[in-house]
């Protein structure tokens, strides 16, 4: 039996703002329990809902030396479809009405204290993992100071770390003197082949250095983010470390998503009925949202963070070219200013083609995916993307910029040989993605028959979290200590 212990800033089912959590709330779930024990280590967030927190029960407090005072740490544990939980309370840091907030400082100063806390809580809950799974850079210093001080005990010798970038954007950095301090790590730790980057210390890039094995979440921006464009300026470090790396694509949650059974759609579907039943969902959709009511119409879907990384740049300059051609386009999400308000204002000039929705709701996005007839997603960068997976699932054709997870999970059409399961365009350019959404309008208007045959292999791949589970348990093996 291997013992391997998840440590994240969030995690499905108890507190998510994205794509992070419904990793760390999945993978364990689907991971070999004959071989492997997963438990998992959360912040106790105060804006955990009532509801989650009855789940959870008192086990245990003590005191930790950190940031020059002694610091609270209690434990709470819970038991969610068979995975143990623990989490990590104090009402200094965890206070906030959201898990993340503004002030950097602060950030830095709550996640290493989150970091260094659940290193400490190890031997009061009885749990020594083989390895210790840390996701992104809230915990980068876990893999820090367990190479610093816990080595030094029997206790932590020969436990091993690995490091899960999700998104290499955001990195946790700040000056180096402030960092110190908040840390309490020696000088040399802040060199530039450890923590220090530039004039910074940088808290990925610590987690980075110190981990035995670096994962990132599809093979493809494995392999971008060495290059500069994708790298943030750590593509020499993940030049250097590239024999330790590996991408593993994310999965969803094959239950949760399920045409046949989602209890937020009005029509059921599947890989068989969707030719009779998925229009319905159109219509429905059409309706409720006071669209053209037109079973014929080409429907695109868009469910996303309305930002510059997901391409809504290149969207907002040919949208009043796209609103000419025959098509409907749904928005739900939110984001920046610009893009919400110039949803809005196409919204108010094409009112029975364009719906925006600037809010965000989950039951809407099931609903979007199953009624669309494509799904557009043009990202400047995306590690993996969980959207085009969704509407994989739901028969609804992905149009998407090739780069990082999109390659991996989307096969763009080829009409010669008749194959790929959606479309997809190089370049970062408007009018090239405006080019890939005609050629889907002309294969969905006037080549039904291939059109369809498209959603039967979009239907068939398997992105669910089984197959994802099985590479994560290769590591581990190839981890041994």
């Amino acid at each position: 039996m291997k013992n391997i212990l998840f440590v994240a800033s969030e995690g499905v089912p108890f507190i998510k703002t994205g794509g992070l959590a419904d990793v760390v709330g999945s993978l364990p779930k689907n991971i070999d329990k004959r071989y492997f024990d997963v438990r998992v280590v959360l912040p106790l967030y105060k804006c955990i809902n009532q509801q989650m927190k009855e789940k959870m029960e008192y086990i245990s407090n003590f005191y930790m030396d950190f940031h020059w005072k002694n610091e609270y740490v209690g434990i709470f544990k819970a038991e969610v479809d068979g995975i143990k939980y623990y989490f990590i309370d104090n009402e200094f840091y965890f206070n906030g009405m959201k898990p993340y907030g503004d002030d950097v400082v602060f950030e830095i100063e709550k996640f290493a204290f989150f970091s260094k806390a659940a290193l400490s809580i190890l031997p009061v809950i009885d749990f020594r993992p083989d390895i210790i799974h840390c996701h992104d850079w809230q915990t980068g210093l876990v893999p820090v100071y367990l190479k610093e001080r816990f080595q030094g005990s029997e206790f932590y010798r020969g436990i091993k770390a690995i490091m899960t970038i999700h998104n290499l954007k955001f990195q946790g950095k700040w000056d180096i003197k402030t960092v110190q301090d908040i840390t309490g790590l020696p000088d040399y730790f802040f060199a530039p082949d450890k923590l220090g980057l530039f004039k910074d210390a940088n808290l990925l890039k610590g987690g980075i250095v110190y981990s035995d094995a670096i994962t990132t979440v599809s093979k493809a921006y494995a392999e971008e983010i060495k290059t500069q464009f994708y790298g943030e300026e750590l593509d020499g470090l993940l030049r250097a470390r590239a024999g330790d790396l590996r991408g593993i694509v994310n999965g969803i949650d094959y239950d949760e998503f399920n045409p046949s059974t989602d209890k937020y759609i009005p029509y059921k579907y599947d890989a068989i009925s969707f030719r009779k039943e998925k229009v319905k969902n159109k219509r429905a959709l059409q309706k409720e949202l006071g669209l053209k009511e037109d079973d014929k119409c080409m429907m695109i879907g868009i469910v996303s963070r309305l930002t510059d990384q997901k391409g809504f740049d290149l969207i907002n300059y040919v949208l009043d070219e796209l609103c000419q051609d025959a098509v409907q386009l749904v928005v739900l999400g939110t984001g920046q200013e610009q893009y919400e308000n110039s949803f809005r204002h196409f919204d108010w000039k094409y009112n029975d083609k364009v719906s925006a929705n600037i809010y965000y709701s989950e039951p809407m996005s099931h609903k979007i995916y199953a009624a669309a007839d494509a799904f557009l997603m043009p990202s400047l960068f995306e590690p993996c993307g969980l959207s085009q997976l969704m509407a994989l699932r739901y028969g609804t054709i992905p149009i998407v910029r090739q780069t990082g997870g999109l390659i991996d999970t989307v096969e763009p059409y080829n009409k010669y040989e008749s194959t790929g399961t959606g479309f997809g365009f190089l370049n970062y350019n408007a009018h090239e993605m405006l080019g890939t959404i005609r050629e889907a309008e002309h294969v969905f208007y006037d080549q039904k028959r291939e059109w369809n045959k498209m959603i039967d292999r979009a239907m068939a791949v398997d992105f669910s979290w089984k197959v994802s589970a099985e590479k994560y348990q290769e590591m581990y093996d190839w981890l041994r200590p």
